[in-house]
C-alpha cells in the first residue's frame, strides 16, 4: 500500500529543501487527526486509546518500554537527560551534537546545571575509544571535575550520517563497564533505521541503548515526538518531569492519532525510505555539476555541499532554499578559502518536479 501523496501547494520558483521540518503532515496522518477528533476521551493519556498506541510501540520495539509524550525534540532530549542528572553532572556527546549547539542551553536547564562536554570525532560521530579517553579525563579531575551522568549519541548525525550497529553497541560496552545510561537523540530515527536495513530494537536497546528521544515531527507529522525508556532505572521520574515542565499533554489522543497513522501499514518507514531516496538523487544532482561538490556522501536525507559563495547565493537568488552550514570541526578544512558550505535536505513531500528545478538552478 503506497501513501505517498505530493502537497498540491506550492510555488511554481520556491525549491523547497531547507529542513525536513518545513513539510506538513502527511495526509494519512491529518485525517487521522480529523478522524480522532469526535466524542469526549479521557485526559492526559489515560485513555483505552492511548495505551493501545503505547502498546503499538511496545510490538514495534519487541520490549517492555514506557512512553512519555513531549512537544519537541528539545524536550524530549532535555527531559531524558535530567532523569538520569547527578550533582556535578557530565553529559558526554560529540562536539556537532544537536543538544550542544542547537538546543539554547535546554539540557544544562533541565539537568539543573548538567554540563556538556564534547568528543570530536570525524562526520558527527565519535568512537568507543574516543569515549574512553573523555570519562578517564572526567574521573581523573575527581571531585573538582564533576562526574559523567549519561553519553549520547546522534541518530541520524547532525552530519547526516549514521552509527552502525556495532559502532552503538562498542559504545554501549563502554557506558556499561562504567555505569553510565546510553541516550539516543533519535530526531531522524526513521531515516537512519532505512539507511541501516535494521529494526527498531537492534538500533536502540538491543545495541545498549537505555534511554530514546523518538522523533516523529521531522518525518511526516503534525508535532510528535516521544521519550522512550527501555530501562525502568532511567524512568521512574519521567512523568513527573513532563508535567513539571508542561509537557504533560492534556489531550494526548491527538499525539496518539498522529503515532496511530504513524505506524499504520508501515507509513513511517514509507516515508522515510522516501525521504533518503529524494536526499541520494540530491546527492547525485550535487556531485555531477562542477562549481558544487559534496562534502561527504550522506547516509540519510540530509545532503551538505560546497561550492563557491557566489554560487550559493545565486542559488538562494534562484529560490533554492537551503540552510547555510557551519563546517563541523573535524571537516573545516574541506571548505576552501571564498568557498561556503550549505546542507540540503529532503524529505517524505519531496517531489520529482523538485529535484528537477534543483538540477535545472545547479546548471544555470
Amino acid at each position: 500500500m503506497k501513501h505517498h501523496t505530493s502537497f498540491a501547494q506550492r510555488t511554481a520558483t520556491t525549491m523547497h529543501f531547507a529542513s525536513d521540518n518545513w513539510a506538513g503532515a502527511h495526509p494519512a496522518i491529518a485525517d487521522n487527526l480529523a478522524r480522532r477528533n469526535g466524542g469526549f476521551v479521557q485526559a492526559n493519556g489515560g485513555s483505552d486509546f492511548d495505551r493501545a498506541v503505547e502498546q503499538t510501540f511496545r510490538d514495534i520495539f519487541e520490549t517492555d518500554l514506557s512512553v512519555h509524550y513531549v512537544a519537541t525534540g528539545t524536550a524530549a532530549n532535555a527531559l531524558a537527560l535530567s532523569a538520569v542528572a547527578r550533582p556535578g553532572g557530565i553529559i558526554l556527546c560529540h562536539s556537532e551534537a544537536h543538544i550542544r549547539v542547537d538546543e539554547c542551553g535546554a539540557p544544562e536547564f533541565f539537568g539543573a546545571g548538567t554540563r556538556l562536554e564534547s568528543i570530536d570525532g570525524e562526520l558527527g560521530r565519535f568512537d568507543a575509544t574516543a569515549l574512553e579517553a573523555a570519562i578517564g579525563h572526567v574521573k581523573d579531575g575527581g571531585l573538582n571535575a564533576g562526574q559523567v551522568q549519561a553519553v549520547s549519541v546522534t541518530q541520524l548525525t547532525e552530519a547526516g550520517t549514521a552509527y552502525d550497529l556495532d559502532a552503538i553497541g562498542a559504545i554501549a560496552d563502554v557506558t556499561r563497564h562504567h555505569g553510565l545510561p546510553l541516550h539516543m537523540d533519535g530526531a531522524r530515527f526513521a531515516n537512519a533505521l532505512v539507511a541501516l536495513g535494521c529494526t527498531p530494537a537492534q538500533m536502540s536497546w538491543k545495541a545498549g541503548v537505555d534511554i530514546l528521544s523518538f522523533g516523529a515531527t521531522k518525518n511526516g507529522c503534525w508535532c510528535a515526538d516521544a521519550v522512550l525508556v527501555f530501562n525502568p532505572d532511567h524512568g521512574r521520574q519521567m512523568d513527573y518531569l513532563c508535567k513539571r515542565s508542561g509537557h504533560m499533554a492534556s489531550k494526548a489522543r491527538f499525539v496518539s492519532a498522529q503515532f496511530e497513522a504513524y505506524f499504520a501499514d508501515g507509513l513511517w518507514l514509507e516515508m522515510a525510505a522516501h525521504a533518503n531516496r529524494m536526499g541520494a538523487r540530491v546527492a547525485g544532482i550535487v556531485g555531477a555539476r562542477n562549481r558544487f561538490r559534496l562534502a561527504w556522501q550522506p547516509q540519510g536525507n540530509e545532503v551538505f555541499a560546497i561550492g563557491p559563495q557566489e554560487a550559493v547565493d545565486g542559488l538562494a537568488a534562484k529560490g533554492v532554499q537551503f540552510s547555510p552550514w557551519q563546517p563541523p570541526r573535524a571537516e573545516r578544512p574541506l571548505v576552501g578559502a571564498g568557498e561556503a558550505m550549505i546542507r540540503l535536505v529532503a524529505s517524505f513531500a519531496s517531489t520529482d518536479a523538485d529535484l528537477e528545478a534543483l538540477e535545472s538552478a545547479l546548471a544555470g
